[in-house]
This record gives C-alpha cells, sequence and structure tokens, in this order.
C-alpha cells in the first residue's frame, strides 16, 4: 500500500511540470493568436477608413475644381444646359480613377505594416528585413525616377482636370484628340489617324480646345477696291444669321459674332477677320459653314476676294 502511494505521488510530481509547459505553450499560442487576429482586423479597418476618406477628398477637390469657374457669364448659362451631364460624368470617371490608383496604394501599405507587425508576432527577425526592403526602394526611386514623375503628373493632371477623353487638345509636338488618359501614359489620335503615346511626365504645356468655349475664325481677303464698310457689314451680316440660325444656335453657336476692321494689308489686299464663339468642339464645323455662306454673300453683293 505505502509502495502504490508512493508510486502515484511520483507519478502525479513528474506530470506536473508536462501539464505546465502545456498550459503555458496554449496561453502563449492563444495570446499571440489573437493579437495577429486584432493587428490583422484594425489594419482592415484602418485601410476602409482610409479609402473612405480618400473617397470624400477626392470628390470635394473634383467639386472644387469643376471646369463651369473658368467659364464665362454666357458660356457658363449655356453650358449648364448642353455640358452639364458630360461634366458630373467626367468629374466620376476622374474620381473613379483616383480612387482605384490611391486606394491600391493604401491597401498595398497597409497591408504591408501589417504583415511585418504579423512576422514579428511569429517570432520572426524583421530587423533584415527592414534592411533589405530600404535597399530596394533606394535603389528602384534612383531607377524608377521618369516613372513616378509621369504617376505625379498624370495624379496631378486628372485633379486639375486639364484635359479628359475626347476633348480636342495642342500638346505642342502633337495635337489632337484623346483617347485614352491613364497615370502614366496618355494616348492622343491625330488629324492623320496616328495615335500617339505621350508620357504624362514629358507633357509640358496643354492647350485644350473642348474646355468652356472655342472660336471659329475665318479670314477674308478682299481686293483694293472693296468697300471695306460694306464688306464688314456684309461679313457681320452673315455671321449673325449663322449664329441665330436655329440649327446653330444653343448647339454649336452662342454670343454675338464679331469682325475686326482691317486685319492685315498686304499687296494691296485687305485682310477681314470673321469670329463667332463656339461650343467646344463644333469651331470646324461652323467655320466651314460660315466660310460656304461668306462666299456666296460676296459673290451676291458683287465683292470680290482677292486672288493672291
Amino acid at each position: 500500500m505505502l509502495l502504490n502511494a508512493a508510486t502515484t505521488t511520483s507519478d502525479s510530481s513528474s506530470l506536473e511540470p508536462i501539464v505546465e509547459e502545456t498550459a503555458a505553450a496554449v496561453t502563449l499560442f492563444t495570446a499571440t493568436t489573437v493579437r495577429i487576429v486584432v493587428t490583422i482586423v484594425i489594419g482592415i479597418v484602418v485601410a476602409l477608413v482610409l479609402r473612405h476618406l480618400l473617397h470624400r477628398l477626392t470628390l470635394r477637390v473634383m467639386k472644387a475644381s469643376e471646369p463651369l469657374v473658368r467659364f464665362g457669364q454666357v458660356a457658363a448659362r449655356t453650358a449648364n444646359v448642353s455640358l452639364g451631364a458630360g461634366l458630373v460624368e467626367r468629374r466620376e470617371q476622374r474620381a473613379e480613377t483616383l480612387n482605384s490608383v490611391l486606394g491600391s496604394a493604401i491597401n498595398v501599405i497597409v497591408g504591408s505594416i501589417v504583415a511585418l507587425l504579423v512576422m514579428k508576432e511569429l517570432g520572426w527577425d524583421i530587423g533584415p528585413l527592414l534592411t533589405s526592403v530600404g535597399v530596394v526602394g533606394i535603389a528602384l526611386a534612383f531607377g524608377a525616377q521618369s516613372l513616378v514623375k509621369d504617376v505625379l503628373s498624370g495624379i496631378f493632371m486628372l485633379f486639375e482636370d486639364q484635359y479628359g477623353i475626347g476633348d480636342l487638345v495642342d500638346f505642342g509636338t502633337v495635337s489632337g484628340t484623346v483617347e485614352a488618359v491613364g497615370l502614366r501614359v496618355t494616348r492622343v489620335r491625330d488629324t492623320g489617324g496616328t495615335l500617339w503615346y505621350l508620357r504624362n511626365g514629358e507633357i509640358l504645356r496643354v492647350g485644350n480646345q473642348s474646355q468652356g468655349w472655342t472660336r471659329a475664325v475665318v479670314d477674308v481677303r478682299v481686293g483694293p477696291e472693296a468697300d471695306i464698310d460694306a464688306t464688314r457689314g456684309i461679313l457681320l451680316a452673315t455671321a449673325t444669321a449663322l449664329a441665330t440660325d436655329p440649327d446653330f444656335a444653343e448647339t454649336k453657336t452662342f454670343g454675338d459674332p464679331g469682325v475686326t476692321f482691317a486685319e492685315d494689308f498686304a499687296a494691296g489686299t485687305t485682310q477681314l477677320r470673321v469670329v463667332v464663339k463656339t461650343q467646344p468642339g463644333e469651331q470646324a464645323g461652323v467655320a466651314s459653314e460660315l466660310r460656304r455662306r461668306i462666299r456666296l454673300a460676296l459673290a451676291e453683293a458683287g465683292i470680290p476676294l482677292a486672288t493672291t
């Protein structure tokens, strides 16, 4: 009996360290798991909050940079009717693009931080990893300067609404219609049909003919025998008739036309310039119709055009 009791006491005492170690391991595992889960949950919440704040900030910036503030009063009233829906759609596209790109950046940054914290909780030494990441980051920063420049230029271009898809633009060396806008590259189709790829970081100037309003300009050169005042009156009447034509008014033209007096003298001829304010993208069609009407009106009045 005494032997059995002693044996039982010895077995119990030998199991106690194992039980304590197991309990400690379970406690440590549970605590580590809880911390990892909490870290991941906090990371997800932070990412969602940052994306929500980014979305609200982007919408406010887009609304504040609405191109209508740059219009004249007459152009703004007309644009509210004919361009309002397009401007809203364009603003939404810009906001969606920026939210997508910057939101992805937020996910990568927050995800990387959470991954490092989880690795630390698992007992990994993240010091060498951080050093390696820093070295790689510096190398990429030096090697991808042009890429960073292009992306930053693309972000500011979208924020400022310098141009958008469908705009008729002039970049100095290339002019045409914008077919696609990205953070790194802009695609432009010129009048000859060639598709140009322009890096945003290399675009130094932008002439946009599709924002607010444009002008249809027609130069008329008459001979020295022409009555300048009469010719100017015919040109102004012709341009006014075009601007008030139901097929052009409100949808293609607005405002009062103008005719400059004696724009240029050369070799005994006089050049007058007819200017009609048009809706964006309509200047070519309006100018073509204006030339046709001017030629007919001058021929009917017996005023010949200059031959040189």
